[in-house]
């Protein structure tokens, strides 16, 4: 790596249009899990969706396969191990089946909204465990996209959150989100994205596996439209988007990166008006632009300032062996 601070074009770049990948998908996620939602209960979605993403990854690594000791190619060791257990379990398995579960019972704007308290959890978590510190610009930032998400909730929800188990079901599944990127992010220093992703979906699928009898006659009785959304779910909010978050990640910072999925509740807000005709409030304008000036001041970089996503793939945290 180069000794100077400032990063090459192709640096930031590609990091950037990774996650801008991740964030469009993933808010693309939760307006077709609304909809998969009618014809698929909670278990057998996460199932069927982990399934299919796994089989896209594995192909994938068979036909991309790193030369001997080159970058990426190697696999987790010692603990890290533990790290892929984790990261799958919490954020593939749990995540899921608690994501679908509260989306049965709350809008998808108003479920985008409350899963991104995740962004905080991970600050917190990744200053504490990786060692990432708390910098100023994160935390300001940070709060500010907060005070956008709650102010979007207000607008967004009809009549206000009605459901109290589907708004416990979010936290769930923001917590078990902050657990998984910070298990994930010392990983990505020795273990490609793309591998990384596949071995981690697959703990998933394991963790899904007893939703199996219930996904198999679910299959039977759904429509081709929610078979087809199923498999898009599959292939582009979880093989892509979670292969473009590692590949970013593995470039920056977990707090950092954390912080930029507060782009998904205003453009979650604006598709689920379009194709499922939930509109959003006034305020919810209000909330999306203050959520976008939070980010913003989650990635600018101050001058004269060593920033930690500056560093290159290997100079990553790494896990004990």
């Amino acid at each position: 790596m180069s000794d100077t601070l400032t990063p090459t074009r192709p640096t930031t770049l590609l990091p950037l249009l990774a996650i801008g990948v991740t964030v469009v998908m993933w808010a693309s996620a939760f307006v077709a899990i609304r909809f998969v939602g009618r014809e698929f209960s909670a278990g057998s979605l996460s199932l069927g969706r982990l399934v299919t993403a796994s089989a896209v990854l594995g192909l994938l690594l068979l036909l991309r396969r790193p030369a001997p000791g080159g970058a990426g190619s190697g696999w987790p060791t010692g603990r890290g191990w533990w790290a892929v257990v984790v990261c799958g379990v919490t954020w593939f398995g749990v995540y899921n089946v608690a994501l679908n579960e509260a989306e049965r019972r709350i809008d998808a704007g108003t479920a985008s909204m409350l899963v991104n308290i995740g962004p905080i959890l991970i600050a917190v978590l990744a200053g504490w465990l990786l060692r990432e510190g708390f910098p100023r610009g994160l935390l300001i930032g940070g709060g500010i996209a907060f005070a956008g998400v709650v102010v979007i909730g207000l607008g967004s929800s009809s009549g206000g959150v009605a459901d109290t188990w589907g708004v416990v079901l979010c936290v769930v599944a923001a917590i078990c989100y902050a657990i998984g990127v910070v298990s994930q992010k010392p990983l990505l220093s020795r273990v490609s994205p793309l591998r990384v992703t596949w071995l981690a979906c697959t703990v998933g699928v394991v963790v899904c596996l007893p939703f199996a009898p219930t996904l198999v006659t679910e299959l039977g009785d759904a429509s081709s439209a929610g078979i087809w959304w199923l498999v898009y779910l599959g292939i582009g909010p979880t093989a892509l988007a979670f292969t473009t978050w590692a590949f970013a990640l593995a470039r920056t910072s977990a707090g950092k990166q954390g912080a930029t999925t507060y782009l998904v509740p205003p453009m979650v807000i604006a598709m689920a008006w379009v194709l499922l005709g939930e509109t959003p409030a006034g305020i919810a304008v209000i909330g999306g632009v203050i959520c976008l000036t939070g980010v913003y001041l989650t990635r600018r970089r101050h001058r004269g300032t060593p920033e930690l996503d500056d560093r290159s793939p290997g100079d990553a945290p790494k896990i004990s062996t």
